[in-house]
């Protein structure tokens, strides 16, 4: 074989070599999809806390962003009319796997497609809802993670009570058309009945509305405010908090966001933690497992935050037995 016959035998051979070893990394860096519908605007200072926990969660999988993944996003800013027009502009875009943020999200995927594997970062009541045949095995295209067990409801009458033991009327403000609304009062009212307090729902639609009802209830006496988990009241958290401030109404929220804002006090989930926790389960479904293997799973971390500025100028003293429960105290 001549020289130029050899160098040309060689350079062939060392090609034929490397061909699989470039499907090989061609395959590994094939970049997946991921769509995100989410509930809140993409200024939110607490989405973007959350959407980066989620990012990360990917990563620490084998999911790095700009790598192997890519992430459409859908802002809904808490109107429902977006969530349709959004979901079908993410389906559209033939992801892999869809997140959704909160139960109407959710629900405007799962109208959307009943292919694509979709994944909940904090859903309430999935069963009743429809959303899922079971916690167990929730069959079909859909699984994630809850909000709340509805026991938790029950909780924030308690922990309210508690800071502000005068108390004998509370005003409930939930949204009706969710399907955890009944099941939520119906746990406060458990504890309200024992507690000989009573309870007024608020059924609010629309923030602007809710001043006026605040407003009302700043005329009566030892009267305090549950907040409970709903789209509105994330999205307009500052208006709430401000609203609850000049009526001088003692206030529990849902989530840590509403008290680092000025709000009285706080008792559920680490929402941050559970979208670090929603990354898994899409990285385990982007690697071949199906949402209907994977069990909807109940939150495993909930935190209870004071917000002593806000005690003080309500006028109310804090127990130390509860300052000594709290997971953060904000002063």
């Amino acid at each position: 074989m001549s020289d130029m016959r050899r160098r040309e035998f060689i350079t062939l051979l060392g090609g034929a070599a490397a061909w699989p070893l470039a499907a090989r990394a061609q395959q590994r860096e094939r970049m997946r999809r991921i769509g995100v519908l989410t509930n809140l605007s993409a200024d939110d200072p607490e989405e973007q806390v959350r959407m980066a926990a989620f990012s990360q969660g990917l990563q620490q999988s084998g999911w790095t962003v700009g790598y192997n993944t890519r992430i459409d996003y859908r802002w809904g800013a808490g109107e429902r009319a977006r969530y349709q027009r959004y979901a079908a502009e993410l389906v559209a875009l033939s992801p892999d796997v869809l997140l959704a943020t909160n139960t109407s999200t959710v629900r405007a995927l799962r109208a959307a497609t009943n292919a694509i594997p979709i994944v909940f970062a904090s859903a309430t009541d999935p069963v009743a809802g429809g959303l899922v045949a079971s916690l167990a095995h929730p069959g079909g295209n859909i699984t994630g993670f809850t909000a709340f067990e509805f026991s938790t409801s029950g909780k924030w009458l308690e922990l309210l009570k508690e800071i502000a033991p005068s108390l004998t009327r509370v005003a409930v403000i939930r949204d009706p058309v969710t399907t955890g609304a009944v099941a939520q009062l119906a746990a406060i009212q458990a504890v309200a009945s024992w507690s000989r307090i009573e309870l007024t729902p608020l059924d609010v639609h629309r923030v602007d509305t809710l001043e006026r009802e605040l407003a009302d209830l700043s005329h009566s006496s030892q009267v305090g405010l549950i907040v409970v988990s709903t789209a509105l009241a994330m999205v307009h958290r500052d208006e709430i908090v401000r609203f609850a401030a000049a009526a001088r109404v003692p206030a529990i929220y849902p989530f840590r966001p509403f008290v680092v804002n000025g709000g009285l006090l706080s008792y559920g989930p680490d929402l941050t933690h559970q979208y670090r926790e929603a990354a898994t389960y899409v990285a385990r479904i982007l690697r071949g497992e199906k949402p209907a293997e994977l069990p909807v799973q109940a939150p495993t971390k909930y935190e209870l935050v004071i917000n002593l500025k806000t005690a003080k100028a309500l006028g109310l003293e804090v127990p130390p037995t509860l300052l000594a429960r709290a997971d953060e105290v904000i002063e």
